[in-house]
């Protein structure tokens, strides 16, 4: 099988080619006879057999935030708890208070402790939502999933765990770029794909 567009070999399962992006026609599943399976059955086969939508900025923009507040009442209920375990209420007791002095070196720690486990509580959380719900049979967060969206590799097949990690953490990389650039490219590129889109080879696609 050969691109229509560029003329690259592409492989027969392949709803994209590798070489140009351009997405591939499929016969639809109702054309295979009874009794028989698609080669694209599955999570997302129906789009495949007839028209690939990539998702725009501003739609994965909103995904993002239902994302984060789905995620920000989690991590919030999960630290409320370890932060009575860890003595957090006798920490902020022990604190002087509007010049009343300064802090001492036992209470440095202790609130450094306290920052430290909630930003490992909220990046363990964070990651394992994200990686979890887009290598997951629906193939995206619920935010994506409110808004039809969901995350596909190159291929237009669904990710792994490990992939969907490697995603997660390229948006470490993408955060780096000053003015959000990172980001924005998803409403730019010809496949709509963010710098962590590129760096994990994947797309997030429209039902």
């Amino acid at each position: 099988m050969f691109c229509s567009k560029c003329g690259a070999a592409v492989p027969a399962d392949s709803a994209f080619c590798q070489t140009c992006g351009t997405p591939i026609p499929r016969p639809s599943l109702a054309s295979y006879p009874a009794g028989n399976v698609s080669p694209l059955a599955g999570v997302g086969a129906i789009a495949y057999a007839t028209n690939v939508t990539y998702a725009g900025f501003w739609l994965r923009f909103v995904a993002y935030l239902v994302d984060n507040l789905i995620v920000g009442i989690a991590v919030v209920a999960l630290f409320v708890p370890l932060f009575f375990l860890m003595g957090g209420v006798a920490l902020m007791e022990s604190l002087p208070r509007r010049g009343g002095g300064q802090l001492g070196p036992g209470q440095i720690a202790g609130l450094l402790t306290v920052i430290l486990a909630f930003a490992g509580a909220s990046l363990i959380v964070h990651w394992l939502y994200f990686a979890y719900l887009e290598s997951g049979e629906k193939q995206g967060t619920w935010g994506k999933q409110l808004l039809g969206l969901y995350v596909t590799d190159l291929s237009g097949n669904r990710v792994s765990f490990g992939r969907a990690s490697g995603r997660f953490f390229a948006k470490l990389v993408t955060g780096l770029i000053p003015l959000g650039i990172g980001y924005i490219l998803a409403g730019f590129t010809e496949r709509r794909q963010a710098l962590h889109d590129m760096i994990a080879s994947c797309l997030v696609l429209r039902r």
